[in-house]
């Protein structure tokens, strides 16, 4: 087998973030099958949606332990087997514990090839001497928007939903055949150390991923809502606010590398900061929908190449290795999504979502104002 170049390794890369995109986009559709089929009512569907996030928290640190020790490549085979495996069981599990155990090993699944491939993407990034995380972070989107259409379109031809599942982990598992030859190897040196709370500078760039993943959270979970409640859009129309902020992110990162090389990372992460923090600004204050789906696309372009500046400045880091420093800061990003929704639900509980969504847009100023501080 010849040697795996730069460029095969580049689009290697690119099919490491494609893959999870793809899968995790894949679920989305079956919810309501799985709902149905297990009989759960909406609040307890809520906790058993909630292991798959706990699958994705527990299986980041333990996914750069294991990359230290083995190698990217052979960490993110054995997760996307595992996701792979588990997407068919989704599909057809009887009840909610069967469903709440497969949503659990589907999680880790995705969460530890999160983590691991942006460990891979650092490495090719840095060989080749230019920035490339945003451009990687695009198929991510790319594989994201491809797995629903393609789980959209089979489900509609009423084909089962285990056999779209087959369908869907057979495409994928062609996928990864063909790129893990190309995958990085490299493990941590003897006697490295393979875990370590982050601080310093890590911690100073988790916190930023952090508010940057909340931002994103905020919009994947309550731009709908704001719309409907608060910009009285019919509910048919109120996705539309989403769409407008993940075709926008999509676009944005794949020309994102080219603005970074320019601006600088932290130049990009101050006007992306900006730009996002005027589009929640819009986006809250518009007074119809037009001006809204404006402020949200802004929203996505501001934010599209904030999180890959901040994994880049985590590979260039020296206070940690990047074997114990991406898994934190994905680590503490994946908390800012998770924890970021159900944040903005006690503002506006106590206040309204007018200031709840306010509130994210002056962090996201503060964010931008704050990469300077942070030197990698």
């Amino acid at each position: 087998m010849p040697l795996p170049t730069p460029r095969t390794q580049q689009h290697a890369t690119r099919a490491a973030f494609f893959l999870p995109g793809f899968a995790t986009a894949a679920w989305a559709p079956l919810v309501p099958f799985a709902k149905a089929r297990t009989g759960l009512d909406e609040g307890t569907l809520g906790l058993v949606l909630l292991c798959l996030g706990a699958g994705s928290l527990l299986a980041m640190p333990l996914a750069g332990v294991f990359a230290a020790r083995h190698g990217c490549r052979a960490v993110m085979v054995a997760t996307l087997l595992m996701v792979l495996a588990s997407l068919p069981l989704l599909a057809v599990a009887p009840s909610p514990w069967t469903l709440g155990l497969a949503l659990f090993v589907f999680g880790a699944g995705v969460g530890a090839c999160d983590c691991v491939m942006n460990i891979q993407a650092v490495i090719v990034e840095r060989d080749s001497g230019r920035p490339m995380m945003s451009g990687f972070h695009a198929f991510y989107s790319i594989g994201g928007a491809i797995g629903a259409a393609a789980m959209t379109a089979l489900l509609a031809l009423h084909l089962p939903p285990w056999l779209v599942c087959l369908l869907v982990s057979a495409v994928m598992a062609a996928l990864l055949a063909v790129s893990l030859p190309h995958w990085r190897t490299d493990k941590a040196p003897a006697g490295a150390p393979v875990f370590a709370v982050p601080h310093g500078v890590v911690l100073g760039i988790g916190v930023l991923c952090f508010v940057a993943f909340l931002a994103e959270g905020a919009i994947l979970d309550w731009s709908a809502v704001f719309l409907h409640e608060v910009q009285q859009v019919p509910s048919s129309r109120a996705g539309l606010g989403y769409m407008a902020f993940a075709i926008a992110m999509t676009v944005a990162r794949l020309f994102g590398d080219r603005a970074v090389a320019a601006l600088g990372r932290h130049r990009a992460i101050l006007l992306g900061g900006l730009i996002a923090a005027a589009g929640f600004a819009l986006a809250t204050f518009a007074p119809d929908l037009a001006l809204a789906m404006t402020g949200y696309a802004l929203v996505g372009v501001g934010c599209a190449n904030i999180v890959p500046a901040l994994f880049s400045m985590a590979g260039n880091q020296k206070a940690m290795p990047e074997s114990l420093a991406i898994p934190a800061i994905t680590t503490l990003g994946y908390a800012g999504i998770l924890a970021g929704p159900a944040l903005i639900g006690f503002v506006a509980q106590a206040s309204s979502l007018v200031a709840a969504f306010a509130a994210v847009a002056v962090a996201l100023v503060l964010l931008g104002l704050s990469a300077r501080a942070v030197r990698a």
